[in-house]
């Protein structure tokens, strides 16, 4: 049966085979272990930049998934503003991965992207089926995620230069574990061909 609001309500005008994740980007590393984190995470901010550009250009959908860092009282847009603006650690991260207009966000209180977030909702409406997860940190949040993600039959493309944690070796463990038990592929994000991964593509008219 065909969804009655097959656009969610205009939330999710878009559809394409695959979607762009981006986790805990927007992130003011003001914790313990964040300024060990925070080299890494630049690195792969500007990798995870130059394939949002691309993944845009395919078409592809680009989503935001971002802690609250238990401000239960903000939303994304006050969190991006806090990162941006208030002098902390992750300014740099912030600036580099600043969201657009036309992205789209959910704000996840645990782990993964999909515990307790629309997240799942989100991709079943844009129509997607492979999921290229990216972000921080690469041995929780991104490993929780891409472990729901693969349960949900997805697949799951985790690109190895694109997710940062607090060492190298913690990192490619990560990267060794989500290839071989959720079969991710790790490939780096250059040789990703995201055009091909988009697939067919419905584009928004306007950006909501």
């Amino acid at each position: 049966m065909p969804a009655r609001n097959p656009d969610l309500h205009g939330n999710a005008p878009d559809a394409c085979d695959a979607a762009l994740l981006l986790i805990d980007v927007i992130n003011d590393l003001e914790f313990p272990g964040g300024e060990a984190l925070l080299a890494s995470a630049l690195r792969a901010a500007r990798k995870i930049r130059a394939l949002k550009v691309r993944a845009r250009a395919a078409g592809m959908p680009v989503i935001y998934a971002n802690d609250n860092f238990g401000r239960w009282r903000s939303d994304f847009r006050q969190v991006v503003e806090h990162c941006l603006t208030a002098g902390v650690r992750g300014q740099p991260l912030a600036e580099l991965l600043a969201p657009d207009r036309e992205d789209y966000f959910v704000v996840k209180p645990k782990h993964s992207a999909f515990y307790a977030t629309p997240l799942e909702l989100l991709l079943t409406y844009l129509k997607t089926r492979r999921l290229i997860v990216t972000g921080l940190a690469g041995d929780v949040c991104v490993l929780m995620t891409a472990a729901d993600a693969y349960v949900r039959d997805l697949e799951v493309f985790i690109p190895s230069d694109c997710i940062a944690s607090q060492t190298p070796a913690e990192n490619r463990k990560a990267i060794q574990y989500m290839a071989r038990v959720f079969h991710a592929d790790v490939r780096p994000s250059a040789r990703l061909d995201v055009k091909k991964l988009a697939g067919k593509v419905k584009r928004a008219r306007k950006a909501r």
